[in-house]
């Protein structure tokens, strides 16, 4: 997108030099930075410049540097991460590596937006989310709470349109966690490395039904692991998976609303749909279709349905974009005025030790077999 197009912020904005962002775990092929940080990066022309990206070796930085015009490569992303040349750290790596890289940006004064999930246990999220310092900003990679219908439907409860809210249902599947993973993704089958089913789509989904409905204050859960075995795509090799491939969750929020959530792994036919019904009506979130494939509500559009007449769809503030960026776009617009502004609106490393710690309740929850509080 070229300047003529650029987005404009709101007047209260100041319009200081273009924030300099780095990029941590760029890659010239494939990849969310590639896909969905990139285009929305560049709806930014006058706030955002891509100085510097970093991957595994100088090789491939180089390759990086080339596709993302990008400034600088490094092949060390902790020399990125303290380089005065960037403003703003983007953490697009595997989480395993989240905790030494978010520490050592915030420990150098920037501003750090980090993939979700923010690490591998809640223990790692409380250490980041406490060593935020004051002047910087943080957001967590919760993008899906960023696209319009979400805030949209956030909009009408808080407005009391629904009135008192009652029932949540949740279908949230995941075309991951099937029968075979492609290579680059056999890591996720292991709970160690804190990519999973649970902290993924489960991680996604519990942050906007938290948004929605309200925090649980007690759960219910079965997580189950369906396929013990999974098959590394074009290979012969087998992994063993000790994540869950399966979510079902009963709870309940404060003020009263219950709600049902499952998430289905490998899951190919069956698109994500939320419904919320309230004493004065309902509304209803749901996703779309990639080429006939439903795609996980994080990684794509959201649209909503109301039982009323009459409502106007909030505006994207990024229109016309496609896939991945649509949130993600969504996301940098609201950093920007935080940052500019010194506003708090993003979804940020509290609310991320938040998740963590909801996700290992409904985890205990499920091995315990009886109710936790939340």
């Amino acid at each position: 997108m070229s300047s003529t197009n650029a987005i404009t912020l709101p007047h209260a904005v100041s319009r200081d030099a273009p924030l300099r962002v780095g990029i941590v775990g760029a890659n010239a092929s494939r990849g969310w930075a590639l896909s969905a940080h990139l285009p929305s990066i560049r709806c930014f022309p006058d706030d955002l410049v891509i100085s510097a990206v970093s991957a595994r070796t100088q090789a491939l930085a180089e390759e990086a540097r080339v596709a993302f015009s990008a400034q600088q490569a490094f092949g060390d992303s902790l020399a990125l991460v303290r380089s005065p040349a960037v403003d703003i750290v983007l953490v697009t790596v595997r989480v395993p590596e989240h905790r030494d890289l978010v520490m050592a940006a915030l420990d150098a004064g920037k501003h750090v937006l980090c993939e979700w999930p923010l690490g591998r246990t809640a223990a790692e999220a409380d250490e980041m989310a406490a060593a935020v310092p004051a002047n910087s900003h943080a957001m967590i990679g919760l993008q899906g709470l960023s696209s319009p219908a979400v805030r949209h439907a956030q909009s009408l409860i808080a407005s009391g349109a629904l009135g008192a809210l009652r029932i949540m249902r949740i279908t949230s599947p995941s075309v991951a966690w099937g029968a075979e993973v492609p290579p680059f993704y056999a890591y996720l089958q292991d709970r160690q490395n804190g990519a999973t089913l649970e902290s993924i789509p489960g991680g996604h989904t519990l942050a906007l039904i938290e948004a929605l409905a309200g925090r649980y204050c007690e759960v219910d859960a079965r997580n189950s692991i369906l396929r013990k075995q999974v098959r590394v795509s074009g290979t012969d090799e087998k992994v063993e998976r000790t994540c869950a491939d399966h979510m079902m969750v009963l709870g309940q929020h404060d003020g009263g609303c219950v709600s049902t959530l499952e998430i289905a792994g490998g899951s190919s036919t069956t698109p994500f749909s939320l419904t919320l019904e309230g004493e004065n009506g309902w509304i209803r979130l749901f996703g779309a279709n990639r080429v006939g494939v439903p795609v996980d509500y994080q990684a794509g559009p959201v649209f909503l349905e109301t039982s009323w007449a009459g409502v106007t769809p909030l505006n994207a503030t990024v229109p016309g974009l496609k896939g991945a960026s649509v949130n993600v776009s969504e996301s940098y617009a609201r950093f920007l005025v935080d940052v500019r502004s010194g506003t708090r609106s993003v979804p940020d490393f509290d609310t991320a030790r938040r998740l963590a710690r909801l996700i290992d309740g409904i985890a205990l929850a499920s091995a315990d077999g009886r109710q936790m509080i939340a």
